[in-house]
């Protein structure tokens, strides 16, 4: 869960806490995903909704910000000023002053470390390919200890060393895969990757 704390000159208040369904919230729409990812990359105080529509619109449409028409930035510029940000506000993850057309995220952004876990054609989740690779390990574990053919020709250690090298060949698989997958690491957002 992201909290942010505000301080002012005399003492800090009570921490003000994003709850989980209020970022899930935030998160469910993909431009307000940009600017978090946009928000989290930058790591700047402020940000014109200028430059923030005009990143979106050129992610949004697959080509550099230098290719984007006055129509695709406008019609971010709009959404984002109308609806996304006065939300991403409302929900504490940034500071939307509208008047001024001036976006700063606060410390809850920083806290929020997410991975997508999108599962592409016939691609499995982790979660489900780590149970699978468990479910061999037992079964693999329990032919040995039985003495079952063809695993009594390699000594046990070998079937454990095997065992420990293919997990730790996923989790290093899979570290690499979710950093390439977390909002505001990569150059472009998880989604366009």
């Amino acid at each position: 869960m992201a909290s942010v704390q505000q301080i002012d000159g005399e003492g800090a208040e009570p921490a003000t806490e994003v709850s989980e369904d209020e970022l899930f919230d935030v998160l469910a729409n993909q431009r307000r995903r940009f600017a978090v990812h946009l928000l989290k990359r930058e790591e700047k105080e402020r940000f014109e909704i200028g430059d923030m529509a005009e990143q979106i619109a050129a992610w949004e449409n697959g080509i550099d910000t230098a290719e984007i028409t006055g129509n695709e930035r406008k019609r971010v510029y709009t959404a984002l000023q109308q609806s996304h940000l006065p939300k991403m506000d409302d929900a504490g993850v940034v500071e939307f002053n509208k008047d001024r057309g001036i976006v700063e995220p606060t410390e809850a952004i920083q806290n929020v470390d997410l991975y997508m876990d999108v599962v592409e054609g016939k691609e499995i989740p982790w979660s489900t390919y780590y149970l699978g690779l468990s479910g061999v390990a037992t079964a693999l574990t329990g032919a040995v200890a039985l003495d079952a053919w063809p695993f009594v020709l390699l000594p046990d250690m070998a079937w454990t060393v095997a065992i420990v090298v293919a997990f730790a060949f996923s989790a290093i698989t899979h570290k690499y895969y979710t950093a390439e997958m977390k909002v505001g690491e990569p150059d472009e957002p998880p989604e366009l990757t």
